[in-house]
This record gives C-alpha cells, sequence and structure tokens, in this order.
C-alpha cells in the first residue's frame, strides 16, 4: 500500500472516519514509521480519538489532540501542536477531519501547508448505511460541501459501508457497486474497503484495511437483568 506523509480522513457524521483513522496510524506505526494522528473534530465530543489514546501509545503514536478531550467540556479548541504535523516533513501524519461542512472549516487552517507540500491523500470516508448518504448522489453532495469548506480536494474514496457490530461480508460487498458509482460521479478513485477484522478477512481481492474497533471512552459494562433502583438521596 503506498502512503503519503498526510493522509486526512472526513466524512459525514457516523461513517466511521475515526476508526480508520487510529487503525491507518496503527498500521503506519507497524510499519516502522514514524506517526503521528491529530484529532481536529471539534464538532462532536463524543466519538475522539483519544478514545484510543493507551493503544496508539503503546504502538509509538504520537496523539495530538484537544486537551478538554474526554472531558465533559465541550468547547471547539484546536490543538496548538497540530501545526507540526504539517510542517515536520519527516513525519507521517493523520489527520481525523470534522464530521460534514462544520467540521471540515478548521482544516482551513493547515491547508495551505498541506496543498503547498502535495504529498497528502485525503480520503472522503463513505457509509451507505447511514442516512443522507445512502445513494451515491447524496454522498457526492456532503463530498462538494467539505471540500469547499475545508478547502483541500479529496483525492481517493473509502468505503466503509458499516452496521458497526451488526456488520457482515454481504453487506460490504453490496455497498461495492455504490461506492463504484461514487467514484464514477466524483472522478476520484476507490482507495481502500475499511471494515472490521472477522468481516475484512472475508473479503477477498479487494484493497482492505482491517480494523479493530475503538472501545468509547463512555462505553459502560453491560448489565444483566432490568435496572437496578437507585435511590433519590443520600
Amino acid at each position: 500500500m503506498e502512503h503519503k506523509r498526510v493522509t486526512l480522513f472526513a466524512g459525514h457524521y457516523g461513517s466511521g472516519k475515526t476508526n480508520i483513522a487510529v487503525n491507518y496510524a496503527l498500521r503506519l506505526a507497524g510499519e516502522g514509521r514514524r506517526t503521528a494522528i491529530a484529532d481536529l473534530d471539534i464538532v462532536n465530543p463524543y466519538f475522539r480519538t483519544a478514545d484510543s489514546a493507551r493503544e496508539l501509545a503503546a504502538a509509538g503514536v504520537e496523539l495530538i489532540s484537544s486537551q478538554f478531550a474526554n472531558s465533559n467540556v465541550d468547547l471547539p479548541a484546536l490543538p496548538a501542536e497540530a501545526y507540526r504535523l504539517v510542517e515536520d516533513r519527516s513525519l507521517y501524519a493523520v489527520l481525523d477531519i470534522g464530521g460534514d461542512d462544520r467540521g471540515a472549516y478548521a482544516l482551513g487552517r493547515y491547508a495551505p501547508y498541506i496543498l503547498e507540500e502535495g504529498n497528502y491523500r485525503m480520503a472522503f470516508v463513505a457509509n451507505f448505511s447511514r442516512p443522507l448518504t445512502r445513494t451515491p448522489e447524496e454522498a457526492l453532495e456532503v463530498l462538494r460541501e467539505i471540500e469547499a469548506a475545508g478547502g483541500v480536494p479529496f483525492t481517493d474514496i473509502v468505503n466503509n459501508t458499516n452496521l458497526a457490530h451488526e456488520t457482515t461480508a454481504e453487506l460490504v460487498q453490496a455497498s461495492a457497486g455504490l461506492a463504484e458509482q461514487l467514484s464514477a460521479l466524483s472522478g476520484l478513485p476507490v482507495w481502500l474497503t475499511a471494515a472490521e477484522e472477522h468481516v475484512a478477512a472475508r473479503l477477498p481481492g479487494r484493497a482492505v484495511l482491517p480494523m479493530r474497533l475503538q472501545e468509547k471512552y463512555f462505553n459502560l459494562p453491560e448489565q444483566k437483568g432490568p435496572p437496578k433502583p437507585r435511590p433519590l438521596f443520600g
């Protein structure tokens, strides 16, 4: 797989771009590349790259995220260190961009550096199981909105059609035609198909990124049986 120095993942809310960004950064590090990942999603505080902080640190991936990540403080703050990812050309940088055009506005401040260097891949993450991107035409509209807001043209498509843990290989295979239609409409190639590891193993003959899904910071242990009553006071 060919890697660019800067790889950006953007898409509609719920497309799965954060999972892809984390797994791609882990892959780069696993190949012996000095890697850092930045969370530029200032819109959605609930699905954060910081959820994988321990796993990233264990793999030697530097994580750059807001100081308020995984807190109860919801402020649209960008880390100042993120500039180093576009300035230090000895580093492989992965950027997780916020959902839709509102989230992509944050990319604008880094766009001149990225475009000047020219060694980047801007991947549109498409999940055709999500509302508002169920068709190639809907996905194309979101793609164009993100491009206009972020100022960095897309170069590739990642097909990440999924239903979380209910995803099957058949679902992913059935979405391949939709990804190709989006490719024809946009003029962009389908770079990767992303899928959870056990699903990816059943997708032969494709450029596949096998993934381990993030453990969310706010996940709670599964409780069996009805919830126990809690006292109102004391």
